[in-house]
């Protein structure tokens, strides 16, 4: 088990869990789909794409959106259905964190959907608070803005 940090090479993986997920909950939107056509965009603009890969496998990703100012989005977290349930997220999660503090991140936040119960709980667990609910001015899926202060 190891995790990568803005590799490309496992970029297209990072597309493909995440397209997995949200057709399996919702439906791809416009900003998934400009996302999915240039991912190296999120590193070109000072943001990080991690990657877990279990035997040669990408079975995990998420990334870091640079929003500016020392603020970060933490987006597009996906497990493979096949490799749920055994503490990835949160391996993912710590990795994020110290990434966040090397870095001098002031603030991180999320954008989420209730439904996902297993996603909040994982995001309060590792400190996030829920700052907005309701309507999503970007994702249609989105009901939840969670955050926390760095």
């Amino acid at each position: 088990m190891k995790i990568f940090i803005n590799n490309e090479g496992h970029l297209k993986d990072f597309i493909r869990l995440n397209e997995e997920w949200i057709t399996k909950y919702f439906e791809l939107e416009d900003s998934d789909k400009k996302l999915a056509a240039n991912p190296l965009k999120i590193i070109e603009e000072g943001g990080y794409v991690f990657s877990l890969v279990s035997e040669q496998v990408v079975v995990g990703a998420c990334a870091l959106f640079n929003e500016g100012d020392g603020t970060f989005e933490l987006a597009r977290m996906a497990v493979s259905p096949t490799h749920q349930g055994k503490g990835y997220s949160d391996l993912l999660m710590k990795e994020v964190f110290s990434t966040l503090k090397k870095i001098h991140a002031h603030k991180v936040y999320l954008v989420s959907n209730t439904l996902l119960a297993p996603a909040i709980s994982l995001y309060k667990k590792h400190g996030f608070k829920t700052t907005a609910t309701g309507k999503h001015p970007i994702y249609t899926r989105a009901n939840v803005v969670m955050e926390m202060v760095l």
